[in-house]
C-alpha cells in the first residue's frame, strides 16, 4: 500500500493533532458513512505514523550507567517493555 502524501512529513505532534481531529469527528456522528470509512482510514495511518515516530524515539534513549562511585562509565541502550 502506498503512503499517503504528507502524513510521513508530519511532525509526531502534527500527526497526534490530526488524529485527535478525526476522533473527534467520527465521535460526532455527523459524517457520511463514506467520510467516516475514509477518516478511519486515515486516522489508522496516523496512528501507526505515530507508532513508529515512538518506536524510533525510544530506540534512541539511552540509559546512563554509573560506577560504584556514581561516575557515569556509559551508555545502555534503552529496554523498554
Amino acid at each position: 500500500m502506498a503512503e499517503e502524501p504528507g502524513i510521513a512529513e508530519l511532525s509526531f505532534e502534527e500527526a497526534l493533532k490530526e488524529l485527535e481531529r478525526i476522533v473527534s469527528r467520527l465521535e460526532s456522528g455527523d459524517a457520511s458513512l463514506q467520510e467516516a470509512i475514509d477518516l478511519y482510514e486515515r486516522g489508522d495511518r496516523l496512528k501507526k505514523q505515530c507508532a513508529a515516530r515512538l518506536d524510533s524515539a525510544q530506540a534512541r534513549i539511552e540509559a546512563i550507567r554509573l560506577d560504584g562511585s556514581g561516575q557515569p562509565v556509559g551508555t545502555t541502550a534503552f529496554a523498554g517493555a
